[in-house]
């Protein structure tokens, strides 16, 4: 499994792809923010499982959310 800073990177970078237009600041935020979608969604779906779910898988995409905030 990816530490949570790759899979942060992993996911702004799979974002960038779809978002890049060009290098400004502005899309840096918005490629950003739509990683933080993906990580509120993977935090969500944990949500509607529920027990199933250690709390590890929480840490674990929260430690995520955090590392893609510090990009």
């Amino acid at each position: 499994m990816r530490t949570p800073k790759e899979k942060a990177k992993e996911l702004f970078e799979k974002f960038l792809f779809y978002t890049l237009n060009d290098f400004s600041d502005e899309n840096f935020e918005q490629t950003r923010q739509c990683a933080l979608v993906a990580v509120n969604e993977m935090l969500g779906l944990g949500a509607i499982v529920g027990s199933d779910l250690s709390d590890s898988f929480y840490i674990y995409w929260e430690e995520v959310k955090q590392e893609i905030k510090n990009l």
